[in-house]
């Protein structure tokens, strides 16, 4: 049986509190009442609520990058970008308060357009970037600003999910998902060389 250290505990009861009512469930009281240890001990671990959070999303970009990036182990680029639209919108209605910590509510520690994502910043980012430059070096995608198409591609997701998950698509989920990838392979017959 593996025995999880006391940050690993702080930080599954906080990301379990977190996935099920938000960030604003997340208190370091709550965190220490579940995990079962002193006030004074979670500080020694995460210095602030800030900093709790900010772990909590960084983990969250890290563990989808690392699904996005096995799921999409094929030399094709135009199925490898398409690979990467199922998981996106699988995590988004899977996990509706972590999404919209991670891409839809205004923070302060978040990444920013260009600098971050020129930076390699952004673990997710950057899976959907390393395949569009593929696609361009291969000549199967226009020559274009590579971190340009990637956000691109990524506002032509996140702007579906969103306006999906605020009830403005009169579908059902399966409807969704086929009008989702329908959209999304149109972008790519775009970007086509």
């Amino acid at each position: 049986m593996i025995r999880l250290t006391t940050a690993e505990k702080i930080l599954c009861a906080a990301h379990k509190l977190f996935d099920r009512k938000g960030a604003d469930a997340v208190t370091m009281r709550r965190v220490v009442d579940t995990v079962g240890i002193t006030s004074m001990a979670i500080y020694r671990h995460f210095p602030s609520r800030d900093a709790l959070l900010r772990r909590l999303s960084d983990d969250s970009f890290n563990a989808v990058a690392h699904e996005w990036a096995a799921r999409t182990r094929t030399p094709d680029v135009l199925k490898r970008l398409m690979a990467l639209a199922d998981p996106y919108l699988d995590y988004a209605l899977a996990h509706p308060h972590l999404f919209d910590h991670a891409f839809s509510v205004r923070r302060d520690d978040a990444r920013r357009y260009p600098e971050d994502f020129r930076a390699r910043l952004s673990p997710t980012f950057n899976v959907a970037l390393d395949a569009i430059n593929e696609g361009i070096a291969q000549g199967v995608l226009k020559q274009d600003d590579p971190h340009d198409v990637a956000m691109a591609w990524w506002a032509q997701q996140h702007g579906l999910v969103a306006l999906y998950r605020a009830g403005r698509f009169s579908y059902d989920e399966t409807q969704f998902r086929a009008c989702y990838t329908q959209s999304l392979r149109r972008l790519i017959n775009g970007l086509k060389a």
